[in-house]
């Protein structure tokens, strides 16, 4: 069984020729490697790239120490350049192991007929370095674990059943594969502790690794909620009794942003089109790393579809936020201002959608509540209900269409249908 990742695969090609390097992101384990080494290496030399025109090094191996010097490195790379002017493609992983290996990335950027590819660990070579160290320079491919239609293709399960695994186990490439679902489980506990956990304290000199543990168990057991640093920061002196600061979990959850753990939604008031500062919603980026904080014990299918359409939008390239409409209604005689909110506001380019997520298919005065928020919206754009049930979808007269989750997540195109 193989995943193809054709969509990074055109990322990284679509990206040949624009003089930058090429940086391959993502939280660990979610096959950048793979996509680097086997995926786009194979293509390359299927084009007709020859091989010796394909320098690819994995800097973590033991053999690879010598190299991590910067002027060995760059003596080894010039000395296996053919002599001809065809297009050499240069591929270092775990490329945070090579000293100064910023200046040497820029060094090997420069150099004509050369195309430069690259990826690190999570404990060293983040986001936040490629916006820092890359500015202008640097071409950023963010790789997600895999998409459920990508779990049906290369495990070969139909929808009924990848969809309950994937709820429970996510989308990381080794557990998609994993047949045994107690392998899957102390895998994730492993790789949650061992190594996410791990990276984020010593990447971050972090003194206080309880409470970075604690935090993610917050965020694990709230995914979907509506929270802040402040409401967090309450949680954890009156059920951890760690006396930690709103200013700390701020501090804290954008360490896990960097990590590639979560990804913040931030609320948008679409009416005053403008941010609200204040609370937003946090979304992990594979539900079985989420799973695993909570040791399997706290599954939650409403909130867990919601992540999961959350994870969806972002793979295909979408801006995300949480959309808050108001209103006003008559209670007990007098008129009071009434707040309601759109699961997601998803723009790309002059695209933009309303979507809500309803677990179940909601009956007529569910409908109605559901409905309500994206009927305030007086623009054109589409509104949308994702339920779980698998429908055929269904537009009413106010113009909202109900759909299934099925068709959302296995046809790219499906809002555009609605």
């Amino acid at each position: 069984m193989r995943f193809s990742r054709t969509k990074y695969l055109q990322r990284l090609l679509v990206g040949r020729g624009n003089g930058m390097v090429k940086i391959v992101t993502g939280v660990r384990r979610c096959g950048k490697s793979f996509l680097l080494f086997n995926i786009f290496r194979s293509f390359l030399m299927e084009e007709g790239v020859p091989e010796d025109h394909i320098i690819s090094l994995t800097m973590d191996e033991r053999k690879m120490r010598p190299l991590r010097d910067p002027d060995r490195l760059l003596a080894y790379i010039d000395a296996h350049f053919a002599a001809d002017n065809q297009t050499h493609y240069i591929i270092l992983d775990e490329v945070q192991m090579v000293e100064d290996f910023v200046e040497v990335l820029l060094t090997l950027m420069r150099k004509p007929n050369t195309e430069v590819y690259v990826s690190g660990s999570n404990s060293k070579f983040l986001s936040s370095d490629v916006v820092t160290e890359f500015r202008g320079r640097g071409d950023e491919i963010r790789v997600y674990p895999l998409s459920l239609s990508e779990y049906m293709e290369g495990t070969g399960l139909d929808y009924t059943a990848a969809v309950k695994y994937y709820f429970i186990y996510g989308g990381l490439p080794q557990v998609a594969l994993m047949e045994d679902v107690q392998k899957k489980e102390d895998f994730l506990r492993t790789m949650t502790e061992v190594t996410y956990l791990r990276d984020v304290v010593d990447r971050n000199h972090l003194r206080n690794e309880e409470g970075m543990r604690e935090l993610l168990r917050i965020l694990a057991s709230s995914v979907a909620s509506s929270t802040n640093p402040t409401k967090i920061a309450d949680t954890f002196k009156s059920v951890a009794h760690l006396p930690i600061t709103d200013t700390t979990v701020r501090q804290y959850i954008g360490y896990l942003q960097n990590a590639f753990l979560v990804e913040e939604a931030l609320r948008y008031d679409i009416k005053g089109r403008r941010y609200i500062g204040a609370e937003n919603k946090y979304y992990f980026v594979d539900p079985g790393i989420r799973n695993a904080l909570l040791n399997f014990r706290q599954i939650d299918d409403g909130h867990l579809m919601e992540n999961m359409i959350f994870n969806e939008l972002r793979m295909r390239g979408y801006l995300v936020d949480v959309g808050r409409v108001e209103t006003w209604q008559t209670v007990d005689g007098q008129r009071v201002r009434k707040k309601l909110e759109i699961d997601f506001v998803v723009n790309r380019g002059s695209r933009r959608y309303y979507i809500q997520s309803a677990f179940e298919l909601p009956d007529s005065a569910k409908m109605e509540q559901e409905g309500r928020s994206l009927q305030l919206v007086d623009d054109s754009f589409r509104k949308i209900i994702l339920v779980y049930e698998d429908i055929l979808p269904r537009r009413d007269e106010k113009g909202i269409t109900t759909m299934g989750l099925k068709q959302f997540l296995t046809d790219v195109e499906a809002l555009d249908k609605a």
